[in-house]
């Protein structure tokens, strides 16, 4: 009981000040991922599942889909992220 009444007087500032501290967190993988989407050779793959994207949603009725295209964008950018991911993790 004494608890709770300190809790309804004091608040809970320490909670407060956790939530603030983990908003300003920022994922290095998301960061390098961004970063290595830019890279050239993956700016390639992403053009060619932009294409396949568009060409597909163009048709109304097709078998085919653009599973091999991003598999290829998402292999190009994990092989750039997984030579530099560890140089920004402590």
């Amino acid at each position: 009981m004494v608890f709770e009444e300190k809790m309804i007087l004091n608040g809970e500032p320490e909670d407060e000040e956790e939530e603030e501290e983990e908003e300003d967190m920022v994922d290095p993988l998301d960061t390098v991922r961004d970063k290595c989407a830019q890279a050239e050779h993956c700016i390639h793959t992403r053009a060619k599942l932009e294409d396949c994207e568009s060409r597909v949603g163009s048709k109304s009725e097709t078998a085919e889909d653009c599973t091999e295209e991003f598999f290829d964008f998402l292999h190009a950018r994990d092989h750039c992220v997984a030579h530099k991911v560890f140089h920004s993790v402590k």
